[in-house]
């Protein structure tokens, strides 16, 4: 990923063709080491490719991973706007729920 970084640095920088001493240099200005056969295979995988178009490709590629559970639904529920605030409302129940248990504890911090 270090290297992908000093490639992509360099080229922010202007260099649209970045060599692996350019890669090395950006590397050990930051104190990380440089392997010389992951310079070679990045460099050897994206020779004569617009970086542009390179990002694109990735980005189509990650929108098609699954990104987990946790999200939440981009689509509007049944009910339309209306069920929205009855959600919100659900939310701040239960935080409220949540407060009330910590102060049940038994003992104060300042005591």
């Amino acid at each position: 990923m270090k290297v992908i970084a000093a490639y992509l640095l360099a080229v922010l920088g202007g260099n649209t063709c970045p060599s692996g001493a350019d890669l090395k240099k950006i590397l050990s200005s930051v104190g990380a080491e440089a392997d010389d056969d992951r310079i070679g295979l990045l460099l050897s995988q994206v020779e004569g490719k617009d970086i542009t178009e390179l990002i694109a490709a990735g980005r189509e590629k990650l929108a098609s991973v699954p990104s987990g559970g946790g999200a939440v639904a981009v689509a509007a529920p049944a009910g339309g706007a209306a069920a929205a605030p009855a959600a919100a409302e659900k939310k701040e129940e239960k935080v409220e729920e949540k407060v009330e248990s910590d102060e049940d504890m038994g003992f104060s911090l300042f005591d």
